[in-house]
C-alpha cells in the first residue's frame, strides 16, 4: 500500500509541475510511465497494480481533467522485488521471481525485469541471468500469459483486494496532500520514516517467526549451500580507467570546462536541465563529473541528518 501511495503520490506532483509549467496534461500524460516492485504475495500484487491503474486514472482525470485515454493510463516497469531475495538457499529465490514476474504480468505491466537468484550474494553470474531470462521467456511463450489484459478481472478475492488497497492508498495520499504534496512530505521526512517504520515492522516478523520465509526461518539447513558466484576480474578495472584518463586527454579541456559551468548554472535555474547535460557528455565529460558539478551545487542528501 505505500508502495501504491508514494509512487502515485510522486507522479501527482510531477504531473502537478508540468501543469504549473503550461504544458497539456492530455500531453505530457500519454508519455509518462511509472516503475514498480513486485513481491511475493501473488494476489496482494496482483491487486496493487490493478488498483495503481484505477488510482492513477482518477487522478489525471479528476486532478487535472485529463480526457485523452492515453493520458488516463498507467503504464508501468516491474522489477522482482530484490529485497525478497536470500542469501540462504539461494535457489528458492528461482521460484520467488517466477511467482513476482507472473503477478506483474497479470498485473498489466507494460515492462518486466526479473532479478537473477544470486543477486543476495554478488552480482549475477551468466548462469543465473539465463535463468532469470528464460523465466521470462517462459511466462511469455508458455504460460498464456499475454492472451488477456486482466485475467483476474471479476475475481471475487482479488476484486476486494484491488478495491481495499486503493481505499488504503486514497487515504494515505491525502496525508501526503494535507503535509503539502509529496515533495513536502519527503522534506519533512514523512515518507523517509513511514518506510523504515515498515521495515521494521517486517524485520521484527521475520526474527519473531510470525512470517515465514523459506530457507531463512523455515525449512532450514544445517549446511549451507555451495553456490557458484561471479568474481569480477581486477583488469576489467583497470581498462575502465585506462579509457576514462584516454577520453580525457583527448577532450578539449576548455570546452569541457565550459559544459560543466553551464551544467551548474542551469542547475541553479528554473531552465531545463537536460540539453546542457546532453551538451557536456558531447564535450567529453564523464558521468562522474557531471555529477560532480551537481554535487558541488546541491549537495548530497543524508539520511540522519537532512
Amino acid at each position: 500500500m505505500q508502495e501504491l501511495a508514494f509512487t502515485l503520490a510522486n507522479g501527482i506532483a510531477y504531473a502537478q509541475a508540468a501543469v504549473d509549467a503550461g504544458l497539456s496534461p492530455d500531453e505530457f500524460g500519454a508519455r509518462l510511465s511509472f516503475f514498480f516492485n513486485a513481491h511475493n504475495h501473488f494476489f496482494q500484487e496482483v491487486a496493487k497494480f490493478r488498483a495503481a491503474r484505477r488510482l492513477w486514472a482518477t487522478i489525471m482525470r479528476e486532478r487535472f481533467g485529463a480526457t485523452n485515454p492515453r493520458a488516463l493510463a498507467l503504464r508501468f516497469h516491474a522489477q522482482t522485488g530484490g529485497s525478497t531475495l536470500t542469501a540462504q538457499q539461494p535457489e528458492n529465490n528461482i521460484v520467488r521471481v517466477a511467482v513476482q514476474a507472473l503477478s506483474a504480468v497479470s498485473g498489466g505491466a507494460q515492462s518486466l525485469h526479473t532479478n537473477s537468484f544470486d543477486e543476495a550474494l554478488a552480482l549475477p553470474t551468466e548462469r543465473a541471468a539465463r535463468i532469470a531470462l528464460r523465466t521470462q521467456q517462459i511466462l511469455s511463450a508458455e504460460a498464456g500469459t499475454t492472451d488477456t489484459a486482466d485475467p483476474f478481472g471479476g475475481s471475487y478475492f482479488v476484486e476486494a483486494l484491488t478495491d481495499e488497497l486503493e481505499q488504503r492508498a486514497l487515504e494515505l495520499i491525502a496525508r501526503i496532500d494535507e503535509l503539502g504534496g509529496a515533495v513536502a512530505a519527503i522534506e519533512r521526512g514523512f515518507v523517509q520514516e513511514e518506510i523504515e517504520a515498515s521495515a521494521f515492522r517486517y524485520q521484527t516478523e521475520v526474527e519473531s517467526g510470525e512470517r515465514l520465509v523459506v530457507g531463512v526461518n523455515a525449512f532450514t539447513e544445517d549446511e549451507g549451500e555451495a553456490v557458484e558466484l561471479l568474481h569480477v576480474d581486477a583488469e576489467v578495472e583497470q581498462r575502465q580507467r585506462e579509457r576514462t584518463a584516454r577520453v580525457r586527454a583527448e577532450r578539449d579541456d576548455g570546452a569541457a570546462t565550459a559544459a560543466l559551468d553551464e551544467v551548474t548554472r542551469v542547475a541553479a535555474s528554473d531552465e531545463n536541465l537536460l540539453s546542457p547535460m546532453r551538451e557536456a557528455l558531447r564535450a567529453g565529460c564523464t558521468v562522474g563529473e557531471i555529477c560532480g558539478a551537481l554535487r558541488g551545487l546541491w549537495g548530497t542528501y543524508d539520511a540522519q541528518h537532512g
